[in-house]
């Protein structure tokens, strides 16, 4: 291995080193069980200390790509392309219709509170990835700085410090905004719903992504919408089905996760957004735009969200910190476009403004530069979660499994053999004090029965490496009973 790299003097070299040796690992260039060069070896070939050689491979080892073996060295563990295929999800045309919540939804997230329970099922980052201390600093200096100790009410359109913030860091997925573009909202949810609400009057038809996240569901029946499931890839929704739909069906709004949606992972390429826009655009149709996930990327920059496409104010995106920083904080917003004043006006109607302490204290966090440096971990650690959990699911799970392979978020989408039904693995997994997310919940006729949902934003440990592989035990004997019975 004779590779030389270049190495800026911005990054830890260590980092570049592990990125380079990853690519070979992905490229198939080195092959699982194949040995690497020793520390002292790979610190003279590549010029660097012995120290940096180690920290790279430690890296690598944390990922689950390679292995110390006692006495012998490094050896290459794992490669992606021995991961399971991904899933290709096929649908027929169904006409819009009015949601219907299913009691499953209920049974999953019922006990979720009890003690002992592995919630593979929740998509949300695990509290010890979050800077608890460094945030309560935040929550006590914003208090401190307030005239009033943060407890008189906060404008309508929100903490003056958290817009700025927020328009600041819009950058990063290409808006050009300033404060006065956006609206604070109690979590991304509540943004969500003020934005429908803007947008459509009961009865309208709503064009949502399938399979997608089941409070969407909630929010439609809550408001009395019709919904039209959108087929969803790899690539996000399915931009010529859309046409057609919108060519037959009256479609007042369009709900989409373009940035690593729930469940798949999914995240739509720059040429599609802009297609998507141009599209809506054209028949004058809303886009609210769902952007919680926006952040949590893998790779080395942000994609950009449709709203960075608007040119008519018919995108309304919507975000939170929710995913990324602070959960129970419920600090989310909105930037509705051409819908800002009903936006505003809907707040007025139903919330009148948000919390005044969570927003005084996510701006400073903001402000003082703490975020970058959250999400850099934030996002490392993700990532190595999704590979643990990937290797173990290829490993643990029957070969005829299908994974899908996120950039991005927390979950990933994995389909059985079509013997196993999804909602009978989650009752069994219960009695080990395990949950997951079946398919079913994730459309309106829980159609995807055969799948499931499992959440990677857990740090990979002994508890989670027992409860995916009892999953794959659960899911070989429902094949063998299935065709135990056909006999």
């Amino acid at each position: 291995m004779k590779t030389k790299w270049v190495v800026s003097h911005d990054e830890f070299l260590y980092q570049q080193v592990s990125e380079k040796l990853e690519s070979m690992i992905a490229q198939g260039v080195l092959k699982t069980g194949q040995k690497l060069p020793s520390v002292r070896s790979l610190s003279k070939e590549q010029d660097i200390s012995m120290s940096t050689a180690f920290k790279a491979y430690l890296e690598l080892e944390g990922k689950g790509l390679i292995e110390a073996r006692p006495k012998s060295g490094y050896y290459v563990r794992y490669t992606p392309g021995e991961f399971l295929p991904v899933p290709v999800v096929h649908h027929e045309y169904r006409d819009p219709k009015k949601v219907k919540v299913d009691e499953m939804i209920a049974l999953v997230y019922e006990n979720l509170k009890e003690e002992g329970i592995v919630r593979l099922s929740l998509a949300a980052p695990a509290t010890e990835l979050l800077p608890e201390a460094k945030l309560n600093k935040a929550m006590h200096e914003a208090i401190r700085r307030s005239p009033d100790s943060c407890i008189g009410y906060e404008r309508i359109q929100g903490n003056v410090m958290l817009r700025k913030q927020i328009a600041r860091y819009a950058f990063n997925w290409g808006g050009n905004i300033n404060e006065h573009d956006v609206v604070t909202t109690q979590g991304c949810m509540e943004a969500l719903v003020f934005c429908l609400k803007a947008v459509t009057e009961p009865g309208d038809t709503v064009a949502i992504e399938c399979p997608t996240y089941f409070g969407i569901f909630n929010v439609m029946q809550s408001l009395g919408l019709k919904v039209l499931e959108i087929p969803t890839v790899d690539t996000g929704v399915d931009l010529d089905y859309l046409q057609k739909a919108i060519d037959r069906v009256k479609i007042k709004a369009c709900l989409f996760v373009t940035n690593f949606n729930n469940p798949l992972g999914s995240c739509m390429p720059e040429e599609n957004k802009k297609r998507l826009v141009k599209m809506l655009a054209a028949k004058e149709i809303p886009l609210i735009e769902d952007d919680i996930y926006g952040e949590l990327y893998f790779g080395k920059t942000r994609p950009h969200t449709c709203k960075s496409y608007d040119k008519k104010g018919l995108v309304l995106l919507c975000a939170s910190v929710s995913k990324s920083l602070a959960p129970g904080y419920r600090v989310g917003w909105c930037i509705p476009g051409k819908y800002k004043d009903k936006v505003l006006q809907m707040k007025l109607m139903h919330a009148v403004s948000s919390a005044t302490p969570t927003q005084a204290a996510i701006g400073l966090f903001f402000e003082k530069g703490r975020v970058d440096l959250h999400m850099r971990q934030l996002r490392k650690a993700l990532y190595t979660q999704c590979l643990l959990y990937t290797q173990a699911i290829t490993t643990y799970f029957p070969p005829d499994t299908k994974v899908s392979r996120p950039q991005g978020g927390y979950v990933l989408w994995v389909e059985m053999n079509r013997k196993v039904n999804a909602f009978d693995i989650f009752q069994e997994a219960m009695e080990h004090h395990i949950s997951i997310a079946p398919g079913q919940i994730f459309s309106t006729d829980a159609r995807f029965e055969n799948c499931m949902r499992i959440s990677f934003g857990m740090p990979y440990s002994k508890e989670i490496d027992r409860s995916l592989k009892t999953l794959g035990t659960l899911v070989k004997e429902a094949i063998i009973k299935k065709q135990k019975h056909r006999k």
